[in-house]
């Protein structure tokens, strides 16, 4: 009977240990799976950042071209303006001349 029971207790043992592995497989399949839950969370989060940047890179494309047409506006409006001045001199001018 001692031959049974130390069998016993060596299959328990073995038992044993082959659970302990199985945790820690266990524990490590769901650390890799963690890190495999962030890597795609991080890798969504990289492509919503792309898109946003790429929107606001358009965004200041159109800006530049309403900026550079507003500067063209100015420019006339701004000579249009001194030769109204210089208009306006020339026609006071002329009549404490004559």
């Amino acid at each position: 009977m001692t031959t049974a029971n130390a069998q016993r207790a060596e299959q328990s043992a073995r038992l044993d240990r082959i659970e302990e592995k199985i945790d820690r497989m266990s524990d490590a399949i769901i650390s890799l799976a963690r890190a495999e839950e962030k890597i795609a969370t991080m890798a969504e989060f990289g492509r919503q950042q792309g898109e946003q940047i790429l929107a606001l890179i358009n965004r200041t494309d159109r800006l530049e071209i309403a900026v550079r047409e507003n500067a063209t506006t100015v420019n006339v409006i701004n000579k249009i303006f001194w030769i109204g001045l210089v208009a306006a001199a020339s026609t006071i001018t002329g009549m404490f001349i004559l």
